[in-house]
């Protein structure tokens, strides 16, 4: 065979199979598009259960945009329809927490940028969403059917600074520097609304007494919708004792400690017991006022083994001790407020009480 003659073969290979493969692509083309066809033409349904819908972060500042002063409204019930396979997808992200459905309100987008109220359609606006869009899918209904958004304009205005504790009450005696501070607040906020907080817990406190610290106050828009003010302030906290009010715990409980030597022997007679639980004088916070009253026993009578032997006719004198709590103590928020009182007693052998009468012979 000569060359031309096995070079004419080659080529004639060459073409079969190239016929062979185009072949093959346009069957396998054909299929997908058959598959990718069928899909799309079987469709199912989904109600996802519950979804969010916030107001999107890039609103106007000038604007406080809420859902009845909430930044967040839950819509349930949202029936989505597409391809069989975008369904299941879908539904197996939420299941697993790798999707969450949450929609973000821009206001000046839906033309909701001016002060009042505007009723938004769900629905209309789930069908807008590219959340959605993007897996192929389309809303059918949802519960709610309508939104009230509401829209507040914020001005600039002149704040009072106030510093609370972690219950909300008034910090007496702190200082504030600057004591004020300006901040965009909903236009119809006059007197007394026109104050920001500044929150200290009780280490921040204590610490406050000895240095100043800086923190950032806050104004509430509604109950749970905060705002910070610009600028941080620096706060000083006075000394405790500056803190305290003054009260008298007018019905008071005695108590004895005795050691065990002296237990089940001896009776404690106390000469001036309306004077030890007479009205007793401190000066405290509120909490710690009651937690004393809450107390068990509010004044000891401490007895040592040793005053058993005491020899004289005349009572003993011990300063009674006042049993506040522990915690109130460590943090200097109670104190007695005068010289503690003086217990005049003797100790009883309990032998002595309880023999029985002599009789003469």
């Amino acid at each position: 065979m000569n060359q031309s003659i096995a070079r004419r073969i080659r080529n004639v290979m060459a073409t079969a199979k190239k016929t062979k493969y185009s072949k093959i692509f346009a069957v396998v083309s054909i299929t997908v598009l058959i598959w990718v066809w069928a899909d799309l033409a079987k469709t199912d349904e989904f109600t996802v259960p519950t979804a969010t819908m916030s107001v999107a972060r890039s609103a106007n500042p000038n604007l406080w945009v809420s859902f009845n002063n909430k930044l967040s409204v839950s819509i349930e019930k949202i029936k989505l329809k597409g391809p069989t396979s975008r369904i299941d997808s879908i539904r197996r992200k939420l299941r697993d927490g790798s999707l969450v459905l949450e929609f973000f309100l821009d206001p000046e987008t839906e033309a909701m940028d001016t002060p009042g109220e505007h009723p938004l359609a769900v629905l209309e606006f789930l069908k807008k969403s590219d959340q959605i869009q993007q897996h192929g899918l389309t809303a059918q209904s949802c519960e709610p059917k309508q939104i009230t958004v509401n829209v507040v304009r914020l001005v600039e205005k002149s704040l009072d600074i106030r510093c609370v504790d972690e219950s909300q009450n008034l910090i007496k005696g702190a200082t504030v520097k600057p004591s004020q501070a300006r901040m965009l607040v909903p236009e119809d906020w006059e007197g007394e609304k026109l104050t920001a907080k500044v929150q200290l817990t009780r280490g921040e406190i204590g610490q406050a007494r000895l240095s100043a610290i800086e923190k950032t106050p806050y104004i509430e828009l509604a109950a749970g919708v905060t705002r910070e003010v610009p600028t941080p302030v620096k706060i000083m906290t006075p000394p405790a004792e500056n803190q305290l009010i003054d009260y008298t715990i007018t019905t008071a409980i005695l108590g004895f400690s005795l050691s065990a030597n002296l237990q089940g022997k001896y009776k404690v007679e106390v000469a001036n017991l309306n004077e030890v639980i007479s009205a007793i004088a401190i000066r405290a916070t509120p909490q710690a006022k009651r937690a004393y009253e809450n107390m068990r026993y509010h004044v000891i009578l401490e007895i040592d083994d040793s005053d058993k032997d005491n020899g004289s006719a005349e009572p003993l004198r011990k300063e009674l001790i006042y049993n506040f709590p522990a915690e109130y103590v460590r943090r200097d928020e109670i104190v007695l407020s005068k010289q503690p009182a003086v217990a005049r007693f003797k100790l009883v052998p309990l032998a002595t009480i309880q023999a029985p009468p002599t009789t003469a012979p």
